[in-house]
């Protein structure tokens, strides 16, 4: 695989930003920017990599703080969020329409090409309205709909804890086996959480 996925923990509640790569052609993705521009912007250039998207798993603060800031340093670079999450809604979301002008929405079934890459956009509420899951390749990057031994809270505005044993479901159903890269905490393996996550053990029951 031309896949290379960076993690930098970032922000006051430890939020994994991920950078991802395609080393084909070093154009990248930068998932969920939480904080700290000045250090996110020394990982691009120091890997010398294209970015093409600033891409936002949900709307929460500790998630999209950092996006007006790359956005200006990246102007070429799309931003993209699922559009129930882009005003939010409670303290804990950081609206971004209005504030990163040109803001572009995705939803379930949309594709962005990244070099030889495709990032496949999967609707994944249920710890916001708007939460999605981007699968590339053997990765899902799953925001805070599942942890390791886990999932995201559903009693904030927007959550829905029937929305998410739907979304854990539609997770544990995927066939073969991914790499989980969470909002929070380690990654781990679908495998392992179908095995042991006793919030998708209940969801696949």
């Amino acid at each position: 695989s031309f896949m290379k996925v960076i993690t930098t923990v970032v922000g006051e509640l430890g939020t994994n930003c991920y950078l991802l790569i395609d080393e084909a052609t070093r154009e990248a993705a930068l998932i969920d920017p939480a904080d700290s521009p000045d250090e996110l912007s020394a990982l691009i250039e120091r890997e010398g990599v294209t970015l093409r998207y600033i891409l936002l798993t949900h709307g929460h603060r500790d998630h999209t703080l950092a996006a007006p800031a790359m956005h200006k340093r990246y102007p070429a670079a799309a931003v993209y969020i699922h559009r129930l999450d882009a005003n939010g809604s409670g303290i804990y979301h950081y609206p971004l329409e209005g504030v990163i002008d040109g803001l572009d929405y995705y939803d379930e079934g949309d594709t962005l090409p990244l070099g030889s890459l495709t990032i496949s956009v999967l609707y994944t509420p249920g710890h916001t309205a708007g939460s999605v899951t981007l699968k590339v390749g053997d990765a899902l990057f799953v925001g805070d709909t599942l942890f390791a031994g886990s999932c995201g809270r559903t009693d904030l505005p927007g959550g829905d804890p029937m929305e998410m044993l739907a979304s854990l479901r539609r997770l544990g159903r995927l066939e073969g086996d991914y790499t989980v890269y969470p909002g929070h905490m380690d990654s781990t393996t679908l495998a392992c959480e179908k095995q042991y996550n006793p919030f998708i053990r209940q969801a696949l029951r």
